[in-house]
């Protein structure tokens, strides 16, 4: 029998980047882009997110298998913009890189929690959208390497 710590350890999956979306401003529609360059200690060039070092939330991922789940919890097609994620990666447990160094491209990105649903997604989506999203929010990150990050490029677990 394998040891917890072990399995935990192991990631054998790979993901690919599926859809890739910047926020121009706060509470402004998504924009759809094909690649984006991710900066050091400040995230997505195009995107709003403070670009410090010491925020946490430079860059947000979401699951792309977890759109269908969503879209069924609350009864309506949901697309990658509406959920206001930066990322949604398709292959790999996005658990499983909770408290890793991942490379997506050319970039180089750390977890740094999961991204809570928001009251925005409720107001967005209806009710329901919150209590729907509990579990399938994603994760934050911060860009440790610069690089470019484009459609269909693979995600590979460093640590």
């Amino acid at each position: 029998m394998i040891p917890l710590k072990e399995l935990l350890a192991q990631v054998p999956q790979s993901g690919e980047v599926r859809w890739i979306g910047v926020r121009p401003a706060s509470r402004a529609p998504m924009v759809e882009v094909e690649a984006v360059e991710a900066r050091r200690d400040a995230g997505l060039t195009g995107d709003h997110a403070r670009p410090t070092p010491r925020n946490q939330r430079q860059v947000t991922l979401i699951q792309w298998e977890h759109l269908p789940v969503v879209a069924a919890l609350i009864g309506k097609a949901v697309a990658p913009a509406d959920l206001r994620r930066n990322l949604a990666i398709a292959g790999i447990n996005l658990f499983s890189l909770k408290n890793r160094r991942f490379r997506i491209g050319q970039a180089v990105l750390e977890t740094t929690g999961w991204c809570q649903p928001c009251a925005r997604l409720e107001e967005r989506l209806g009710v329901g959208t919150f209590q729907a999203m509990r579990g399938h929010g994603g994760l934050t990150a911060r860009v440790l390497e610069s690089g470019i990050i484009r459609l269909g490029d693979r995600v590979e677990v460093l640590d």
